[in-house]
């Protein structure tokens, strides 16, 4: 038996012990991982918003496996399983550990240079997002029956995905548009960021009121890719905080007041963390409520319609073995062994409360979750500040990694995919992203000389993280927009959108965002549905753009 023969044997052997994986999907997944990891993690941080790079990784899957000759639709559902695998390991760590540069817990140090830099917190940011990806390949495993073959949950990304991939067999137009956007935002960031052409930001007035607009590509398309309420919420939660500084500082004898300005300062950024909070409650106050309604309403005859594959007998057993190694990971970054063990019961919890709650409402709170488990923690037992972000991040990587795989699993339940293949090639796609988002995040937060307004990386989440960690400087008026943003939620408000537009107002981000929105709703009213595809598709290649470019950018100023 010649080499050839052999090796044609040994791709006909995995294809009949796990179909539609193959060598020519993990590759796609490995390379795709990379990108939109690096993307992921440079778009949390700019933007503090992470939309699913779901349907981004169906598309560019479809382009590439069209490159090679190949139309299964199956074997690049698998591929693009694995691609989206690391965005939201990014997402995780975004969400929650910059909270260690705001509290001042790490720092920036730009004598020791980047290479001092990263060795110092490489290995602990790398451990975290691994620990992540081991409890959510692991958990999900355990999930996916429950929540996609018997609840029919409908996980309104994975439908798209699924739905992305069946149009795309009849024609690659909107692979072109996805290229040929991404190229366009790339070379405007260059342009902006690195030959300085035109400011990154734009500031003007409007009846006296001062206003800014980022020049952000990007923006743009997160905005198109949220939707035009969700935009609009977001442009009222800067409105609101732009007015009433207006109103204070411009019209009022309070701003004779020392220090009002730093006040209202300190007081927007309560309201707003506490308005994210409250809106977190809310949410599974919803899931709750709704989860009871549903089970009351549920025939005890429902069987899903979803095609099942019989699994090899070891990947349960192996998911059981990465939980337990994700336990030592945990062990590994200093953790005692009593938090460790109480951190993963709350991981379970939180991944069984964030995969359900994304298959109801396409919405992942991740560091809700982060910040749930932490304080039920500190109820029980003393954890040190530095173990409290660790905690938070762990259980926001595991959540946001839940929150995407399982939205793959519904894809691939639509299109009849193999799970056990997504289960390998997301384990695969998610080592490779938890190793590049951690380069990416730490050289990126080098590159910006640290966190915050100033350094253009406001990380609204890890504003609340930090809140929850060191101490509430107002309890009374973080109590009251606390229940106020439960309650918004609860009556259909997003709060958690109206929180971020408040905490970003000055980063100007508000008015690009809408415009997105106001693209999406302009499309979606008046154009056919294969054009309101190319604009999503548009809005996506914006989006990557602009993050591959921003993050490569920041990589290579570390060896300035």
């Amino acid at each position: 038996m010649d080499v050839t023969e052999l090796k044609k044997l040994k791709v006909i052997s995995m294809k009949k012990m796990i179909p539609h994986l193959s060598w020519r999907a993990i590759l796609l997944a490995i390379l795709g991982s990379v990108l939109i990891t690096a993307s992921s993690t440079y778009v949390a941080l700019r933007a503090s918003a992470l939309p699913w790079p779901t349907v981004f990784a169906a598309v560019l899957s479809f382009a590439l496996m069209r490159l090679f000759g190949k139309r299964d639709v199956n074997e690049i559902n698998v591929a693009a399983t694995g691609m989206s695998a690391g965005a939201m390991v990014a997402g995780g760590l975004v969400f929650t550990l910059p909270g260690l540069f705001i509290s001042g817990l790490w720092e920036v140090k730009k004598t020791g240079g980047a290479s001092d830099f990263i060795a110092d917190h490489f290995l602990t940011v790398l451990l975290i997002a691994v620990a992540g990806v081991l409890l959510g390949t692991a958990l999900c495993w355990f999930l996916r029956k429950r929540n996609i073959e018997q609840q029919e949950l409908p996980y309104p990304i994975g439908k798209a995905a699924a739905s992305t991939l069946e149009a795309g067999k009849e024609g690659g137009t909107q692979a072109i548009v996805l290229l040929v956007t991404l190229l366009f935002a790339a070379s405007f960031t260059l342009l902006r960021d690195q030959w300085l052409l035109f400011p990154s930001l734009v500031s003007f007035t409007i009846a006296a009121i001062p206003m800014t607009f980022s020049m952000s590509p990007m923006a743009v398309g997160i905005g198109s890719l949220i939707g035009f309420s969700s935009t609009l919420y977001w442009l009222l939660g800067a409105a609101i905080t732009t007015l009433a500084r207006f109103i204070i500082l411009e019209t009022t004898l309070l701003s004779k007041i020392k220090g009002v300005e730093a006040t209202l300062g300190e007081w927007n950024l309560t309201i707003a963390i506490a308005l994210m909070v409250g809106a977190g409650a809310g949410t599974l106050l919803n899931f709750l409520f709704g989860s009871y309604k549903k089970r009351k309403r549920r025939s005890s005859a429902s069987r899903t319609r979803a095609t099942r594959f019989s699994a090899p007998k070891g990947i349960s057993l192996l998911a059981l073995i990465l939980v337990a190694l994700a336990f030592v990971v945990t062990i590994l970054t200093g953790m005692q062994v009593l938090p460790a063990l109480l951190l993963m019961a709350g991981v379970f919890f939180a991944a069984m409360m964030s995969s359900v709650i994304t298959g109801q409402t396409g919405i992942n709170p991740m560091e809700i979750f982060g910040i749930i488990v932490l304080l039920a923690m500190r109820a029980i037992l003393p954890v040190s500040s530095e173990h409290a972000f660790y905690i938070a991040a762990v259980v926001a990587v595991t959540c946001g990694y839940a929150g995407d795989m399982m939205n793959d699993y519904k894809s691939g339940a639509l299109l009849k995919t193999n799970p056990s293949a997504q289960f390998f090639v997301e384990l695969i796609g998610g080592f490779v992203g938890a190793f590049t988002a951690t380069i990416a995040f730490l050289a990126i937060i080098y590159s910006a000389g640290g966190v915050g307004q100033a350094a253009g990386l406001p990380a609204a989440q890890a504003h609340s993280v930090t809140a929850m960690v060191q101490g509430l400087g107002n309890p009374v008026l973080f109590l009251i927009a606390a229940v106020a943003g439960c309650g918004l939620t609860l009556f259909g408000i997003p709060a958690m959108i109206i929180g971020i537009g408040m905490m970003l107002t000055g980063f100007g981000m508000a008015l690009p965002i809408f415009l997105g929105g106001v693209i999406e709703y302009l499309s979606r009213n008046h154009l056919k549905k294969d054009s309101q595809q190319a604009i999503q598709m548009g809005a996506a290649g914006l989006l990557g753009g602009e993050g591959i470019m921003g993050t490569v950018l920041a990589i290579i100023a570390l060896f300035r």
